[in-house]
Parts: structure tokens; sequence; C-alpha cells
């Protein structure tokens, strides 16, 4: 067989020389028949398909906190850590983000995804040295017209849960990926034309001072009895935005996509549909490189390369373990985001005390939190989240528990490559 037959139909062939640009993929019904057929049925991530980690390690935990700028030494020092109710250093609960951060539905292929929020709960603390599974059960695909991509949308719904060595759920999230045609995405231009903030001395001084004065609770508990309806959280400003941010988070969070030299052509032999054609260099590559490069980002219709959908939770996450201390278990999470966060973009993150209560014996208080930048857009519009927290009367943290449902869609959960073999999947 001659060399050239060999590599028919890798998409380096197929963007190359003459051909150029591979063909636009329309979303077709057998596509959505497909995924339908996936709805419901909880499968486990096969090992190899994990995006980054599989353990949380000191030096894991570290790299993850340090590349979202979050310097809270119960993440990261050992001797501040052995002094607190854990023992040991701990992680933020977005650290599950560098195991997996989205679900596995693949019912799209060809198709710009990006992720567009979720609604997470966590059940017990990541301790250093914890080793991870996970499950995957895809959920509803909603079909809506895009206001901002020109065609329609696939709004992707799925759950991702997470299980410790010992056989504990620690987390899951409800996913919310977003779907579109490239073309569509493109021609729509929405985010284009969006100039780079312009920054003088004092603007300088305001975000150096807004560091500067960053509420971190730490090992001072807060306890229930003290917080009132009403109390704010925050602010906490991440940015200007700048690609040395997204190669931090990168080093920490970890990466589905970026492979090297032969292990990215093996992977796009697989995924042929997985490049992004960018006329502008009349190159493709793999669309994550939008968080990189402004020409990748210009392709899908939005002026500057942005942030990562999971990296600006994980500053909502920041913000939440800064206001409740210590002692205090950040149990439900929910954000969705709006603008793109692009290049030299300020994100201000804000919240509020809304109710608070008892609950199985948790000691409770809500809170509403959102993000808007430097042009007042909403880049995360008000949402609900749940902090427990100690009392000075009911006393330490009492973790919630999973659903009956989800313990037993983990129970039932079973190898991918099992199921796609038996035709289950």
């Amino acid at each position: 067989m001659g060399t050239e037959n060999r590599w028919e139909g890798h998409p380096r062939l197929q963007t190359a020389g003459p051909r150029k640009a591979p063909q636009v993929v329309k979303v077709a019904p057998e596509m959505l028949e497909r995924r339908k057929f996936r709805e419901n049925k909880p499968w486990q991530i096969p090992p190899n398909r994990f995006y980054f980690n599989t353990q949380a390690t000191k030096d894991q935990i570290r790299h993850f906190v340090e590349g979202m700028g979050d310097d809270n030494p119960l993440f990261t020092n050992a001797e501040y850590a052995k002094k607190a109710r854990y023992g040991k250093v701990i992680a933020p609960g977005s650290y599950l983000y560098t195991i997996m951060w989205s679900s596995l539905s693949g019912g799209l292929p060809g198709l710009h995804e990006w992720y567009s929020g979720g609604d997470w709960e966590w059940y017990l603390p990541i301790y250093e040295g914890d080793e991870f599974t996970a499950v995957n059960v895809v959920r509803d695909l909603v079909i809506k017209q895009g206001r901002s991509t020109g065609g329609n949308i696939y709004i992707d719904y799925g759950d991702v849960i997470y299980i410790n060595q010992h056989g504990q759920i620690v987390g899951k999230e409800l996913y919310h990926g977003v779907w579109v045609e490239r073309e569509a995405s493109g021609s729509a231009g929405k985010y284009l034309s969006i100039p780079r903030p312009k920054l003088g001395k004092e603007d300088w001084i305001k975000i150096l001072d807004a560091y500067a004065d960053e509420e971190r609770r730490g090992a001072v508990p807060r306890y229930w009895e003290d917080v009132q309806v009403g109390d704010k959280v925050g602010p906490m400003i991440k940015g200007p935005l700048t690609v040395r941010d997204e190669i931090a988070w990168l080093m920490g969070a970890g990466s589905p996509f970026l492979r090297a030299h032969k292990l990215e052509f093996q992977f796009e032999m697989k995924h042929p549909k997985a490049l992004e054609y960018v006329d502008e260099l009349g190159e493709a590559d793999v669309p994550e490189l939008v968080h990189i490069f402004d020409e990748y980002a210009k392709a899908i219709g939005i002026e500057k390369a942005y942030d990562y959908g999971c990296q600006r939770m994980s500053w909502m996450c920041n913000l939440f373990t800064n206001w409740m201390g210590d002692d205090a278990f950040l149990w439900k999470m929910s954000g969705d985001l709006r603008v793109f966060n692009q290049m030299g973009d300020i994100t201000t993150f804000e919240g509020k005390v809304i109710k608070k209560y008892i609950e199985g014996g948790k000691c409770c208080v809500d809170i509403e939190s959102w993000a808007k930048n430097q042009r007042d857009e909403w880049s995360m519009p008000p949402r609900m989240s749940t902090v427990i927290l100690p009392s000075m009367e009911h006393g330490p943290v009492a973790y919630p528990q999973p659903s009956p449902q989800l313990v037993e869609e983990v129970r039932k959960a079973r190898p991918l490559d099992e199921m796609i073999k038996e035709g289950l999947i």
C-alpha cells in the first residue's frame, strides 16, 4: 500500500495544498438520533479518556490553584493545612475539572463546542493523595435559535460524577455545553470589533489595589450565626486577561486536546473532524487554540482569544473559598457564562447572602453570585450557590449526601468499551 493511500482521510492531507478547507459539517438527523440513543445511560469513563489528572497530589493541587491566581495556603502549604480541620492539604472543588470537564456525548462531531456553565454539587473534601474515577451520563439536548451564532445552537447537558479511591462520590457537575456549526458561528460576528481595553496609570492603581485588598477568611471560622441575609461576598477580580494567564491555567488544569507531535496526529486520524480551519492563516489545528490565538477566535466570530469556561467557573469557586474560610464547605455552585471574556478584559466577582437555614443538620447559607466585565456586561449572571458553615451551637460542618438516584446510577455504570461493543451506546 502506498504512503498516500495509507493516510487517505487524514485531516492534514485534506487541509494541505489545493484542497484547503475541509467540508463544513451540518447537523444531520442521524447525529441527533445517535445522541438521543445515549441519554441517561451511565458509563464508566475509560482511564485513557481522562483529560489530565487522575490523582490529587500536593504538586498537582498547587499547580492548579496557582494557575488561577489563588494563593490560599490551605491548598499549597502543608504546615498550614496540618493545623486545619483536614490535617493535610486539600484542593478546591473545582480541581475536579482537571480530571474531566465535559461529558463525552460524542454526538455532534465537526461542530464547535464551548463550555457554557454548570451546576456543581460536592459531598466530600478532595484530599492530597486522593485518586479518582468518573462516571458520565448524557442528559438532555435543547435546540435554540442562536443570537450570536447566526443559526441553531445545541445546548448539551450531561453529568460527570467523580468517585474517589474509597468508592465515595466526591462531587458531580451537570455540565452545560453549546454546540454550533462552525460556519454559522464565524459568520455571525456579534463579538467582533470589540476593542482591547487601554489602561492608564490610574487604572493600574485600581487593579493592584483590588488584588491587595482581596479578602480571604482563612483560619478564622465564619460561623453561621455571624452571617446575615444581605451580607456581601467579595469583590474579587481576575485580569486583565492575557495569553500568559491561559498558559498558566493550562499548566495547572491541563487540556483534552493539546497534544504534541506523534500523539496529536494519531488523535487526528481517529477524529478527522476535530480540526478548526482558519482562512486567515490557511491552516487547521485543534479548536482549543481559540484561547491562545486571535485568528482562531475570529474564525468563530470572536474578536480576540478568550478564557476557558471551566477557568471562569473556577474563579467563582475561588470567590467562595476566600469568603467562607477553612472550616466551611462549598456544597453547591451554579454558573452560566454569557459574554466571551476576551484578552484584556477584567472580570469582577461579587455576591450577597440571600438565605440562611438549617437542613438535615447542615447550617447553610444561599449566596447569589455574579461576575461583570469592565464594560458592565454580565460575564456570569446572578445564580445561586450554597455554603455549609460551622456553627457555634450546632458544631462543625456536616457533609451532604449524594441522592439515592445518583448512587444508583454510579452502581449501574459499566465500562464504556463494553457498552459500545454491545451496541448500547
